[in-house]
């Protein structure tokens, strides 16, 4: 009960996290493994358990979805349907011991993307200026090499959408936080059902629904507190865990 309990709030604060700024994987990932899943099972178990969250995230901000670019909303959700199905099954065909070796640099790449994204977005922003943005077909390109990142790890993948946006089009992250979730459901979705019908996660059904609802009733809540919390504090309190983390997973071996 001890550890569900903790599956629980991990969902519950992975899901807050999601629709607040990203890195919902960052404390769920690493809390399913503390309780005995191996990392290939527990990524499967997390991003099927996020879906609902990330929905949940995508219905509230239903009316606040905004075009990125000249992209429509229709071609870049496809975009990240295809890009985090070919992820997915990167994931699923791949050795278990490649994910597990690669594990902890994808986790020190989302968390060095965390810590510099924004500042990297401005520099590069200034270098590449903005008058012209990015075409439609290269955010699409974009689009979907982030979703295959996203697909096959998740980690920080709605930090690298908001950056590649933030840089080619000078899209504002407050602005683009509805549509930046609402890519992330996409890319979760497509991505948590191959894992839900090709992976191991069904053998873990008691952490598996724990994790689901904490997730659902964090992402449901978090769109709503988004609005209210500070973003520094919360990004913050995302970038220790990350670091954290890790630092965890190398020290792990």
């Amino acid at each position: 009960m001890i550890e569900t309990s903790l599956v629980l709030l991990t969902g519950v604060a992975a899901g807050v996290l999601n629709s607040v700024g990203g890195g919902g994987t960052f404390v769920a990932l690493p809390a399913l493994v503390a309780v005995g899943l191996s990392p290939v099972t527990a990524n499967a178990v997390a991003r099927i358990a996020l879906v609902p969250g990330a929905v949940a995230g995508a219905w509230v901000y239903r009316r606040e979805l905004a075009p990125v670019g000249a992209a429509s909303t229709t071609a870049l959700t496809v975009t990240s349907v295809i890009g985090s199905g070919v992820g997915a099954g990167l994931l699923v065909c791949l050795p278990a011991s490649s994910f597990e070796s690669a594990s902890p640099w994808l986790l020190a790449f989302a968390t060095v993307v965390l810590a510099l994204g924004q500042r990297l977005s401005r520099v590069v922003s200034r270098v590449l200026g903005r008058s012209a943005g990015m075409s439609s077909r290269s955010v699409l390109i974009g689009q979907f090499f982030i979703a295959a990142y996203g697909g096959y790890f998740g980690g920080a993948v709605g930090i690298l959408m908001v950056a590649l946006w933030s840089v080619g089009l000078g899209v504002d992250a407050a602005a683009g936080n509805p549509m930046r979730i609402a890519q992330l459901a996409a890319v979760f979705l497509i991505s948590g059902v191959l894992f839900l019908f090709t992976s191991d996660a069904l053998h873990t059904p008691l952490f598996l629904a724990a994790m689901m609802a904490g997730a659902t009733t964090g992402g449901f809540a978090g769109a709503h507190l988004a609005r209210r919390l500070p973003a520094r504090l919360l990004r913050g309190v995302l970038l220790t865990t990350a670091t954290v983390t890790t630092a965890l997973y190398f020290l792990r071996g």
